[in-house]
């Protein structure tokens, strides 16, 4: 069977984690871009596009932000599937026509999630799952005909459009980078804070946010699936 290839479109400004995290859990040739350095592919010539996570927010008035959008835009028109996951969620949603907005809070650590429709995206996920989530900015308007999957008290949590999915929290984390990722809020949220947070960085709790790991299988499963019905439709036409 014939690799997927994704462009790993990777706006972390410090890369090195996100790609590890993203490399060992989807199954495909992912050819990286580093977005923050104006990295971006030059053409569309992939079976997905996939948007990390980054400590940027969407409407900073930044070039390499707006070029990101600008691409994940045009992505989409060409029904490329996209996968966005927190930073990457939020831009999917401004690309299709939503809107995103900082919190007035921040909301980090093992929370608990709720599905509230069901997609493949989400199949063998349980209705209240856990997941480790870090971010001030959310989704605060779903783009035009998007359907809303799963949400919590902080707002939307996963949202489908077409061949295009957007996820708030962070399903690739592993502890390592759960923590890190905490220890380096200690600025915006008070150490405090951090210390409680870290304090729930167990293997108890990692191993009951590694449930929504399948995300990628289902992905990567929903990928090939278009493949196949784009071949059938092509060999019948």
């Amino acid at each position: 069977m014939t690799n997927l290839r994704f462009a790993l479109l990777n706006a972390a400004h410090d890369g090195a984690d996100t790609r590890r995290n993203f490399r060992r859990e989807l199954d495909a040739d992912l050819v990286e871009f580093h977005a923050p350095e104006g990295e971006l592919p030059t053409h569309f010539a992939y079976d997905a596009v996939v948007v990390t996570g980054s400590r940027s927010s969407v409407y900073w008035d930044e070039p390499w932000i707006e070029q990101l959008i600008d691409y994940v835009s045009d992505a989409a028109a060409r029904d490329i599937p996209v996968l966005g996951v927190c930073y990457g969620h939020q831009v999917l949603a401004e690309a299709l026509g939503g809107a995103v907005d900082a919190m007035g809070e921040f909301e980090i650590g093992y929370n608990t999630v709720e599905k509230v429709a069901e997609d493949s995206l989400l199949n063998g996920i349980t209705r209240e799952f856990t997941v480790f989530t870090t971010h001030g900015d959310a989704v605060v308007e779903l783009p035009p005909d998007a359907t809303l999957l799963a949400e919590n008290e902080y707002g939307i949590h996963a949202f489908r459009k077409g061949h295009c999915y957007g996820v708030q929290f962070h399903p690739e984390y592993d502890r390592n980078t759960a923590e890190s990722v905490t220890k380096g809020k200690e600025e915006r949220i008070g150490s405090d804070r951090v210390a409680s947070v870290l304090e729930t960085i167990t293997a108890e709790n990692y191993n009951k946010a590694c449930e929504v790991k399948s995300l990628f299988e289902n992905f990567t499963a929903y990928v090939r699936e278009l493949q196949t019905t784009h071949a059938d439709t092509e060999a019948t036409a």
